[in-house]
């Protein structure tokens, strides 16, 4: 099932090029902000009369001559200057919601034809060191980019590009064989129950004990030369990090695990050539001993070339390296349609003179696209980078506990009758979804404040709020089965409708635009669109039910309204379930 504005941009554009004589003129259809001027509006064609120029209104009356739209609108309407208002007939968005019922996996929403294969790397954790708020963004982002995307029906390769390679391995696996000088006999017996003390007392040693700092030297040298030993003690310190991140992402319920972790350790041997390659074709140039490429126009302060490093004057590799390395891999070996990186704005220069090396390179065209899907800052109530009160970095674990935790205490104080068990999941499904949604509704790219007290509330474009519509409708659901109504059964058998309310036509007008909100909002990787449209979508079913009884209706329009309850639960729950990756409780 095609969605609306496709089917209305592709006919106008028809109109418009036989008007104009000319193919591939855009239409662009968007929705109206205020319905009052109907429910789509079409803007392409003041922009196609300036080309002409001609009238755009006369222009507007001769494309609407042309338009063949009858089986989906009433008579167009022209305004203003030459703007052409689209109001949908009430049987074709019945029509619409009867396909959308059919499908319960779905929704009616189409796969695309020509599938594509999309990278997402996103998260990143760095070994032997804990998650902490700084990875939350990247991670809950790049998870709902990759669920979006991969609902639309393209491939998609989630890549964690885990942090498990380099010089502070040196002394973490020393201080480790100056521990446990019996770990080679059996690595599965030590436990690292707190990496973040293991990690901080590692580097002070190396930092203070200059013994211990050849030794992690050493360390280092073994680990590039893949020694036995040192490989299997840096084994055992993966697999124990692996212990501490693993949890939190069932915890945020986001869809990476091992098969998706694609360490800096795995390019390690494909470093050397990425620069020999470099070199080869006259981009790596020396300079102050170290080997830099000069990609584009980028300078420094001083209006000087600025060099992107890829290997310092020591022969070490840098990031640029690996990720240079990453990216052929994954153009080469994964066969990429498109890349999307998910991190902070910070590191945006890097990112475009990655990109611009790698087309100088010859490994990427115009085929491919490469994206850097940027986010800000998580600030704290006092407008400053979220810390704890004694100034140090959250804990991601801690985060999430805490968040828990306040949610426990609201359930407890609205619904203290409920079951122990039944109260756990909803706190859970509540603190975790609070905290995931109050990042997504945000603009990615703007610096956003972290507030318990708001991302909690039951008002406002909020998790609870959002969790609460679909336990009210599932409620609604409940009372009509005590009556007697097998819902399900009726509504399956449901073969047409009729709206007698503006409320009904209201609601169903926001049913039938999902899929359009799934399109912009993967399309642009901002999840902020998709929790704006569930939004509306909520809003839009409390008018109708203030509006429209639906219990005690009549038989014939309690079916229609028991229909848009039901449409309504399922699209918030596949919104919220599948695509933004937070649970829903089916009372609150």
């Amino acid at each position: 099932m095609k969605s609306i504005t496709d089917t209305l941009e592709q006919r106008i554009s028809q109109a418009i090029g036989k008007v104009t004589g000319q193919k591939g003129c855009p239409a662009l259809v968007s929705v109206s902000k205020n319905p009052k001027f109907g429910d789509y509006q079409v803007n392409g064609v003041m922009a196609a009369a300036k080309k002409m120029k001609t009238n755009p209104r006369q222009l507007a009356e001769q494309i609407v001559e042309e338009l063949d739209l009858d089986d989906i609108c009433q008579p167009p309407e022209i305004a203003g200057p030459g703007f052409i208002n689209l109001r949908l007939k009430d049987e074709f968005v019945a029509g619409r919601l009867l396909e959308i019922n059919s499908d319960k996996d779905r929704l009616g929403i189409e796969k695309v034809k020509m599938p594509k294969t999309v990278v997402v790397d996103y998260s990143g954790p760095n070994i032997a060191k804990q998650m902490h708020v700084g990875h939350l963004r990247s991670t809950i982002i790049g998870d709902c980019i990759s669920r979006m995307v991969e609902f639309e029906g393209h491939i998609v390769v989630r890549q964690n590009h885990i942090g498990d390679w380099g010089t502070q391995f040196g002394m973490l696996i020393a201080l480790l064989k100056e521990q446990y000088p019996d770990i080679l006999e059996n690595p599965g017996s030590v436990e690292i129950a707190d990496l973040e003390g293991f990690y901080q007392e590692a580097k002070a040693k190396s930092d203070n004990n200059e013994a211990f700092t050849q030794t992690a030297r050493d360390e280092v040298v073994k680990l590039h030369n893949h020694d036995k030993d040192t490989i299997t003690i840096w084994q055992h310190i993966v697999d124990e990090s692996r212990k501490h991140y693993l949890p939190i992402y069932q915890q945020l319920s986001v869809t990476l695990n091992t098969k998706d972790e694609r360490g800096e350790s795995f390019y390690a041997d494909k470093l050397a050539d990425v620069v020999e390659q470099l070199k080869a074709k006259k981009l790596a140039v020396e300079s102050d001993g170290a080997m830099c490429v000069f990609p584009g126009d980028f300078k420094n302060k001083d209006g000087e070339p600025l060099p992107f490093i890829i290997q310092k004057s020591d022969g070490a590799f840098l990031y640029a390296t690996t990720d240079l390395a990453a990216m052929r891999f994954r153009i080469d070996e994964l066969k990429a349609d498109k890349i999307i990186y998910v991190t902070d704005a910070r590191q945006s220069l890097h990112f475009q003179m990655l990109f611009e090396t790698a087309k100088m390179a010859g490994w990427t065209n115009d085929d491919i696209n490469l994206m850097h899907v940027t986010f800000g800052t998580m600030l704290g109530t006092d407008g400053k980078p979220f810390k704890t009160r004694t100034g140090g970095t959250v804990k991601l674990k801690d985060l999430l506990e805490e968040a828990v935790q306040r949610a426990t205490a609201a359930v407890e104080e609205k619904n203290p009758d409920l079951p122990a068990e039944q109260k756990k999941q909803i706190a859970k499904a509540i603190g975790i979804g609070a905290v995931k949604y109050a990042d997504y509704s945000n603009n990615r790219n703007s610096d956003f404040i972290f507030s318990f007290d708001k991302m909690l509330a039951m008002e406002g474009n909020t998790a609870p709020y959002m969790q609460y519509a679909y336990a009210r409708i599932k409620s609604i659901e409940r009372k009509a089965e005590d009556n007697g109504v097998n819902t399900q059964n009726k509504l399956t058998g449901i073969k047409q409708l009729a709206f007698t309310e503006e409320a009904e036509k209201e609601l169903a007008k926001m049913l039938i635009r999902y899929d359009q909100a799934i399109a912009v909002a993967a399309e642009e990787c901002r999840p902020n669109y998709l929790t704006s449209y569930l939004y509306d979508l909520a809003q839009s079913f409390s008018r109708f039910y203030n509006a429209c009884p639906v219990l005690k209706a009549s038989s014939d329009q309690r079916a229609v309204r028991l229909l848009l309850c039901d449409l309504t639960a399922r699209t918030i729950k596949h919104g919220l379930t599948e695509l933004l990756g937070i649970e829903v409780v089916e009372q609150m």
